[in-house]
């Protein structure tokens, strides 16, 4: 065993700490952003955006999920130098996919912002994103390569690298580049995204290069060494490029068809809201800004949460691989339970005070209080998304992708439809996009859930449902309590001593009911000390 490899539960500690530091110092664009470029501003970024996530998938894809199980494959067997011939004919894969859609991109760039795109002020940002695609695609092949190792450090630090790199010169870009418009300011949000991704693969590198120092140049991998010793001749040669290759595309395949579909919906979902908006009465501009509230104020907060369950869902997939492998359902139980029943403990307190201080949140956040009629109105639903993570990772570890995409087809299907119906309805507009946007959270997180249910057996007792629901409800008695007496001066400390007071609340409420105990309580970051 690699002397770095962490279990399971403190791989997903190490995602958690650092998807927590990355989601609060990320707030600080998404709060600084509409403060200094607008909702307008904020929405040709947000339009950027699902194009780019097409790209991506279409260049990655399932191709890391497939690197980490193949390589905690051959990381069991002790097979490391088959490992980094995994991880290189990848690499390959990954280049020359990037380089050819770059040339595409660059190529029709003027069609993709004017006819695709809604809004033909996004060409700019378009063009400065496209340099972007390579170093996401090697970026993501590292990242695959140690979570297959399950080494989940250098994917955390190269993460918060790419963070405050991306933090310090989008905000930094976007205010230079202000006085030519918000054009050329959303395009300098861009050029920024891409230097904090060319920072976090420089941090990726470094740990690459401390890895083969200390391989030291072996030659030979522990397998081949011990077959030698055992037969007295050489062990047989390793796969052919080839047929690591036909291994890698039988996984990623399935994998990226899943994603794509939800890449697909990302997109179509851009255009179908600008689109449903303006036969709703409203102009080019306006439906854009209000596009840009809703994917760039509303959706941000209720993903800030989902941290747990991505760190969750990243270390379960080789974790339950392994399980899978030794044919070991206990474990794959074990391992389901322990990530659902975070996700729903983790995620309830945030969706109580998203649902009953949507306003003042966004007001203090953005200086703003009107998107918080959104965010309160799809907190509820938010539910749904954090179970959806550690669901979908474990059908992928479990070889059921190709159910994965179906149920997340469906809700695709669904959530588009809605969009179409709901939004070009003048009085529901982008509450309509709200509607659509939760019905496909619950939709696909319950087709998963009986997905799982039907391959493993796993069951979440009704009790624990009943108790988290209890201590959800009395949390926000408390917080109502404290929020409606107002003792202290300012809106904002009375919106921070409900919040605080009310999960302490939670907390201890989890630890009486017995749904978490001490010990689950101290892998808390920060906070976990306290029960230690």
């Amino acid at each position: 065993m690699s002397p770095r490899k962490q279990t399971f539960i403190q791989g997903a500690m190490i995602l958690l700490a650092a998807g927590l530091l990355n989601r609060l110092l990320g707030f600080v664009p998404r709060i600084a952003l509409p403060r200094l470029i607008g909702a307008e501003g904020v929405g040709l970024v947000q339009l950027v955006f699902p194009f780019f996530i097409v790209v991506l998938t279409i260049i990655t894809g399932g191709l890391p999920l497939a690197v980490a199980k193949l390589v905690a494959a051959a990381d069991s067997r002790g097979d490391t130098e088959e490992a980094v011939r995994i991880r290189r004919t990848a690499l390959t894969i990954a280049l020359a996919a990037s380089l050819t859609v770059c040339g595409l991109c660059f190529a029709l760039s003027d069609w993709i912002s004017s006819s695709l795109m809604t809004d033909p002020r996004v060409h700019t940002a378009f063009l400065a994103i496209i340099p972007v695609i390579p170093l996401v695609a090697v970026s993501s092949i590292w990242r695959g390569y140690f979570q297959g190792k399950q080494d989940m450090l250098p994917t955390a630090v190269s993460q918060t690298v790419e963070t405050i790199v991306r933090i310090a010169l989008s905000l930094t870009l976007a205010f230079m580049f202000l006085p030519w418009g918000l054009e050329a300011a959303a395009a300098g949000a861009m050029i920024g995204t891409g230097a904090g991704e060319f920072g976090g693969l420089v941090a990726l590198w470094l740990h690459l290069r401390g890895e083969a120092r200390g391989r030291g140049g072996a030659g030979k991998s522990a397998a081949e060494r011990l077959a030698t010793e055992a037969v007295g001749k050489p062990a047989p040669r390793p796969p052919a490029q080839e047929s690591r290759m036909r291994a890698l595309l039988q996984i990623a395949v399935p994998v990226t068809g899943s994603r794509m579909i939800g890449s697909l919906s990302y997109l179509f979902e851009s255009i179908l809201t600008t689109r449903a908006l303006i036969a709703a009465g409203l102009a080019t501009a306006a439906a854009t800004a209000q596009y840009g509230i809703l994917q760039g104020m509303v959706i941000p907060l209720l993903l800030l949460p989902g941290s747990l369950t991505f760190s969750l869902a990243t270390s379960l997939v080789p974790s339950l691989s392994e399980a899978a492998a030794r044919g070991d359902r206990v474990a794959i139980q074990k391992r389901l339970h322990q990530s659902m029943r975070l996700a729903v403990v983790t995620g309830a307190p945030f969706i109580i005070l998203m649902a009953l201080f949507g306003r003042p949140i966004c007001g203090l956040i953005y200086g703003d209080p009107e998107p918080g009629a959104l965010l309160s109105l799809l907190a509820p639903a938010a539910v749904f998304l954090y179970m959806q993570a550690p669901l979908q990772a474990a059908l992928q570890a479990l070889d059921r992708p190709g159910t994965a995409l179906s149920n997340t087809f469906a809700g695709a299907l669904v959530k588009l439809l809605l969009i179409v119906l709901l939004a070009s309805k003048p009085e529901l507009g982008i509450r309509g996009v709200v509607i659509a946007i939760g019905a496909n959270m619950a939709l696909v997180t319950l087709l998963h859930w009986i997905s799982v249910v039907r391959l493993t057996g796993v069951r979440l007792l009704p009790g624990d449902f009943l108790k988290i629901g209890a201590a959800m409800t009395i949390m926000g008695a408390v917080a109502l309590w404290i929020w409606n007496a107002g003792r202290l001066p300012g809106v904002w400390l009375d919106l921070i001593a409900a919040s605080l007071l009310s999960l302490v609340v939670y907390l201890l409420l989890l630890m009486v009911m017995k749904l978490i105990d001490r010990h689950d309580a101290a892998r808390i970051p920060i906070l976990g000390r306290l029960f230690k």
